[in-house]
């Protein structure tokens, strides 16, 4: 599943797209823009790497974070249901995950990954353990996983 086909689909069905993203820094924000007309669907871009910039720009509870941690389905979840209120775009998409190659530990090892993609009443949070010790693939198989995702949504 391409971004190729995922632009035009958004094109076609005047759907809207925003992104709150960490561990992959920018980059399903880059895939999203890099075609001609992509200013139809995208509308927002939040790398919200740092702890902080979650609480402050997502309204994160720290307690989330103090309890689950950044990386977590509950932090994930806030972060697209926070985005999906700040942006008021069609799908929102959240990330945040472990790149390595350090970082990791045993519970949450190099690689954990969690996606959250709200679109209207569909939420999905997605786990993934993307088994690399290389940052780039974790980064990009992250992106290509969100784009599939929302390839078979809409």
């Amino acid at each position: 599943m391409s971004v190729q086909l995922l632009h035009k689909k958004l094109i076609k069905k005047k759907l809207t797209i925003s992104v709150a993203e960490s561990c992959t820094g920018g980059l399903l924000g880059h895939n999203l823009t890099k075609l001609a007309n992509s200013s139809k669907y995208f509308q927002m871009g939040l790398t919200t790497y740092s702890n902080q910039a979650k609480i402050k720009i997502l309204n994160v509870n720290k307690n989330i974070i103090r309890k689950f941690g950044a990386v977590s389905h509950e932090c994930c979840k806030i972060m697209v249901q926070n985005l999906s209120k700040i942006s008021k775009s069609k799908i929102n998409v959240s990330i945040t995950g472990i790149a390595g190659p350090g970082g990791g530990s045993k519970e949450k090892p190099v690689g954990l990954v969690y996606i959250g993609i709200k679109k209207g009443k569909i939420l999905i949070i997605k786990e993934n353990k993307f088994k690399s010790i290389n940052r780039n693939s974790i980064q990009k198989s992250t992106v290509r996983t969100v784009i599939k995702i929302i390839n078979n949504i809409i």
